[in-house]
């Protein structure tokens, strides 16, 4: 039996997707406030609260829900991406929304950094599924920044791409590490001469 009891006339299957839910937001939060590696099975389930038994029939190991975590991380940035898309058509405004909503990232009251970075960096085995998980990620977002480029007829999609995704690295390590507010500045200003490479062609 869980330690906190779920509502009985609640059906099996939400119940089930109940618990899943409450280990996840544990994980989520636990994972990125305080580490991976520094948080055990043990803690996830005493915070969820679910029973051994509930998190196993979940989560085969640690692992498999460490995977879970970053697997929703990206799933919740690529709807956000969705959304703005399917409000904002034009590729440089979509482009500078992407990036404003890194610098919001960055300002966000409990920012540790990037979640996918912190992860990879626990995970050093480039064949590990966590790394190919976060390579996954990067794939995606390096290839949404080009497809962008690509559609405001910048003159080097893929460098500029690459560009941006530095940039996005190094402004969710200092954000985290030096004032956010020149951080995000920092960003704000070399997103800006990169965007002007298009309106000057």
């Amino acid at each position: 039996m869980d330690v906190v009891q779920d509502p009985i006339d609640l059906p099996i299957d939400k119940l089930v997707s109940a618990a899943r839910r409450r280990i996840l937001e544990t994980a989520d939060r636990l994972f990125y406030q305080e580490g991976i590696r520094a948080i055990g099975v043990d803690r996830v389930i005493r915070e969820s609260p679910v029973t051994r038994a509930t998190f196993y029939r979940h989560f085969a190991s640690k692992e498999a829900l460490v995977v879970a975590y970053l697997s929703g991380r990206d799933r919740v940035i690529r709807r956000q991406f969705d959304q703005a898309q399917a409000t904002v058509g034009e590729p440089v405004a979509l482009l500078n929304l992407v990036m404003q909503g890194v610098s919001a990232e960055i300002c966000s009251p409990l920012a540790r950094g990037c979640p996918f970075i912190n992860a990879a960096a626990e995970y050093p085995a480039v064949d590990h599924p966590v790394r190919q998980l976060v390579s996954n990620h990067r794939a995606w977002f390096r290839g949404t920044l080009i497809t962008l480029l690509r559609a405001a007829e910048h003159p080097n999609p893929e460098v500029a791409a690459g560009t941006l995704v530095l940039l996005r690295d190094g402004a969710m390590v200092g954000g985290y590490l030096d004032d956010q507010t020149t951080v995000t500045a920092v960003l704000a200003n070399a997103v800006a001469q990169i965007v002007d490479q298009v309106s000057s062609i």
